[in-house]
């Protein structure tokens, strides 16, 4: 279906002038969203850094759990499901952790390889916080979207596919970015 527009197929044995409506490629309806999911991801790289300097372990329960029960407040006041909410940024936080602790560990290996310099973790956590309000409102705009069975599904696969092969992604970012869209549709 790639390269046919506004989503419609012919009819293999009908008159060249009819067509089958598929409802369109969804794919771009959660590119927003997924671009957001990507930059997140990519930020995990600074978190990686400035914990590899700090010392500090990947996990941070009570920096999760702050994250968590705002989100869940901030989904009541946008009228869309705590619980989903919830599950979606628990993902993008298990997605940053997939990031964080490969990096970790190739650098632990390869130390030519680490970084020189380690970034403040409190300028990396404003970023994550702009993005979280940011994800807020895409979730809220791909809200019905995301609770359409397969067309999510669909639409989250070109999205993903097309995110990743925007930024480059490498084979430890794209596994965080499977593990950042287990609970977006």
């Amino acid at each position: 279906m790639v390269g046919l527009s506004a989503g419609v197929m012919p009819v293999a044995d009908a008159a060249p002038q009819q067509v089958v409506q598929l409802g369109g490629v969804p794919g771009d309806q959660l590119n927003g969203l997924t671009e957001l999911v990507v930059q997140r991801i990519l930020i995990a790289d600074d978190v990686a850094a400035s914990k590899y300097f700090s010392g500090k372990p990947v996990d941070d329960p009570v920096r999760e759990q702050q994250i968590l029960t705002s989100v869940r407040a901030s989904a009541v006041q946008l009228g869309i499901d705590a619980d989903e909410t919830a599950a979606f940024f628990q993902a993008q936080i298990d997605a940053s952790k997939v990031v964080q602790r490969g990096l970790l560990a190739y650098w632990a290996a390869h130390p030519d390889q680490a970084p020189t310099t380690g970034p403040d973790l409190t300028v990396i956590r404003q970023k994550l916080d702009a993005l979280t309000t940011q994800l807020l409102t895409e979730l809220v705009r791909t809200n019905n979207l995301r609770h359409s069975g397969l067309h999510c599904d669909v639409a989250l696969i070109v999205a993903d596919a097309t995110a990743a092969a925007r930024h480059h992604v490498d084979a430890l970012h794209r596994a965080a970015l499977r593990t950042a869209s287990t609970a977006t549709c």
